[in-house]
């Protein structure tokens, strides 16, 4: 295990979580256009359409992360380092984007309105997008093995609901907002580069700990 606090663990989950829930991509910005059309209610459409995807996606990844725990030797370090890996390579996509990120703008897109469902757009848009499969295989399975680790389905469970509130709370907003224009983009983009520093540390601190048994975080 490289967290021993489930405390730990679960803050570390809402860190990493809320970092690719805020990343702007195509996801965030047609709920921005859905919103101005249909309110609120298209962010959380899209939200269960996202879900819909994801957890069988998180369930399969699951039985495959307990297989390889309970059968394959160094499993723990061969997943730790992985994830280490990925959480670094997301940290400074996530730092890129703070230079430039802008908040998406809700336009009129006719074609959304006639033809689309949120709910159909947050399935389709999960599915077909490969940051999110990427995602949940290099940086969701190391978090899964460790949530088994910490207290088996049950803190699994708790891990799930810990990432995937972020995702509704902020799908939810960006469609509740009609002009996102009255944010502002400089504090979106100072939430990002912190965000993309935190991951960075969890990253580096997570290969540090499987390999060479050091951690640079207090945990």
């Amino acid at each position: 295990m490289w967290l021993t606090d489930p405390i730990a663990f679960l803050a570390t989950v809402v860190v990493i979580s809320l970092s690719g829930a805020l990343a702007p991509g195509p996801l965030t910005a047609t709920t921005a256009t859905l919103g101005a059309q249909r309110g609120w209610r298209a962010g959380l459409l899209v939200s269960i359409g996202h879900t819909i995807v994801e957890f069988p996606l998180v369930v399969a990844i699951s039985f495959g992360v307990l297989v390889a725990f309970t059968s394959l030797p160094g499993a723990s370090l061969i997943l730790g380092f992985t994830g280490g890996v990925f959480l670094v390579f997301f940290g400074v996509l996530t730092g890129k984007d703070a230079f430039h990120a802008e908040l998406p703008r809700s336009t009129e897109d006719k074609s959304l309105k006639a033809y689309r469902t949120p709910l159909s757009v947050g399935v389709t848009l999960s599915a077909l997008n490969p940051y999110f499969i990427i995602w949940w295989i290099g940086v969701g399975a190391p978090l899964i093995m460790e949530a088994l680790s910490l207290g088996g389905f049950l803190m699994l469970g708790v891990f799930y609901v810990s990432h995937v509130w972020l995702d509704y709370a902020w799908l939810i907003l960006i469609a509740s907002i009609t002009s996102l224009s009255r944010l502002n983009s400089k504090y979106y983009r100072m939430i990002l580069a912190g965000l993309s520093f935190m991951v960075l540390l969890f990253g580096v601190n997570l290969i540090l700990r499987v390999t060479i048994g050091l951690s640079i975080i207090p945990v």
